[in-house]
C-alpha cells in the first residue's frame, strides 16, 4: 500500500510575489491537519520549520497530529525564506550564516525525534548563483558537503534527503539535477544522505522522472523521498498531478515498483487560486488511479514492452489502457 502525504502549507494560503496577501484566506495549523486527514489516502504531513512547527510549539503539533491519526513525514529546514540566508545557508561567505544554517538543520533534527520523524528534507533554495564570477563552485560544493556529512554523523537515526531543483529563487541552483546532488549524496559517505525528487523540479531540469529516479535507487539506495506535482517544463508552476503529463507519471510509478521504492509519494504543489483540499485531492487520486491501472497484468505486459523497445507497440498499449481499445 503506497503512503500518501502533503506539505501542510499547500493547504494554506500560498502566496506569490505579485500579492504577497496571496488570493485565499490563511486557515489555522489545526484546520489545515484537520483538511489533510480528510483527504482519503493521506496518511501523513510535512512541515516546514519556523513556518509550522518550532521547538516552542513541536508537542502542540504532535497532538494535532495525532488526533487526526496523521504521521508526520518530513520536516523541511527553512533555509529559504528569511533575509539572513538571501546569498546562501551552508554556502554563505559569511561564516556566521553557514553557522546558524547548520543549527536550523539540527533544530529540525531534534523536532524530528521529537514527533518520530524519520526524514529531514533539505531544499537549498538560496544555495547557488545569479551571475558569472559569483559563485566560488568547488568551495560551495565542499561546504554544503561538509554541513550535511557534520549533520548526517550527528543524527544517525535520521535520513538526511537533499532536494534538487535547477533554479529558483536563483538563476542557478547548487543542486540542480538527480545526477550531480547523488554526488554530493555519496560524496558524505553516509548511508542516512540521500535525494528527494520534486517531480516538478525533475521536469524543469529536463530529465525523464523515471529515469532520475532508477538512477538514484540503482547507485546506493539514495532515493529517499518523493515529492508530486506537475508543470508546463519551463517554470515550477506546482501543479495538479497529472494536469499536464500523463504517460511520464505513468512510467515513473511503474519503475517505482521496479525499484522496491517504499517511501512516501508527497503532494508538493502551490495551488494559488484553487481550493487547496481539493487540488490535492485530484493529485492523489490521479496517481492512485494510476496505481489501479499497473496491475500485475499490466506490469508483465510494460516489462515485455520494455524488453522489446517498440514504440509503436508500447503507446499502443497505453491507447487502449485510456481508451479501452487499441
Amino acid at each position: 500500500m503506497i503512503n500518501y502525504s502533503i506539505i501542510l502549507g499547500n493547504l494554506g494560503n500560498t502566496c506569490d510575489r505579485f500579492l504577497s496577501s496571496g488570493y485565499k484566506t490563511q486557515p489555522s495549523k489545526a484546520e489545515m491537519i484537520r483538511q489533510a486527514a480528510a483527504i482519503p489516502g493521506v496518511r501523513g504531513v510535512e512541515l516546514v520549520g519556523s513556518w509550522d512547527v518550532t521547538p516552542a510549539n513541536v508537542d502542540e503539533m504532535g497532538g494535532l497530529l495525532a488526533k487526526h491519526g496523521l504521521s508526520c513525514v518530513s520536516i523541511i529546514p527553512d533555509h529559504f525564506s528569511q533575509q539572513r540566508w538571501g546569498k546562501g545557508a551552508f554556502t554563505s561567505k559569511d561564516p556566521a550564516i553557514r553557522a546558524q544554517a547548520y543549527e536550523e538543520t539540527c533544530a529540525a533534527a531534534e523536532m524530528a525525534r521529537a514527533l518520530k520523524c524519520p526524514l529531514i528534507n533539505l531544499w537549498p533554495g538560496q544555495e547557488g548563483y545569479d551571475y558569472v564570477f559569483q559563485s566560488d563552485y568547488i568551495l560551495d560544493r565542499r561546504r554544503t558537503i561538509e554541513a550535511v556529512t557534520k549533520a548526517a554523523k550527528a543524527y544517525p537515526d535520521i535520513k538526511f534527503s537533499l532536494e534538487y531543483k535547477p533554479k529558483e529563487p536563483r538563476t542557478h541552483s547548487t543542486w540542480a539535477r538527480a545526477a550531480d546532488t547523488l554526488l554530493v549524496a555519496r560524496e558524505t559517505g553516509q548511508p542516512n544522505v540521500g535525494v528527494t525528487i520534486d517531480t516538478g523540479h525533475s521536469l524543469v531540469a529536463g530529465e525523464n522522472i523515471a529515469e532520475a529516479a532508477v538512477l538514484l535507487s540503482d547507485f546506493g539506495k539514495r532515493l529517499f523521498h518523493l515529492h508530486f506535482n506537475d508543470n508546463y517544463r519551463g517554470w515550477d508552476d506546482d501543479m495538479i498531478v497529472g494536469s499536464v503529463h500523463f504517460v511520464e507519471f505513468l512510467e515513473l510509478l511503474f519503475w517505482l515498483r521496479e525499484v522496491g521504492y517504499d517511501g512516501w509519494y508527497s503532494m508538493d504543489q502551490y495551488p494559488y487560486r484553487e481550493d487547496g483540499q481539493g487540488a490535492l485531492r485530484n493529485s492523489v487520486e490521479f496517481l492512485q488511479s494510476l496505481e489501479t491501472m499497473l496491475d500485475e497484468g499490466a506490469m508483465k505486459e510494460l516489462r515485455g514492452l520494455i524488453a522489446e523497445g517498440d514504440a509503436v507497440k508500447s503507446t499502443a498499449w497505453f491507447r487502449a489502457k485510456v481508451f479501452g481499445r487499441r
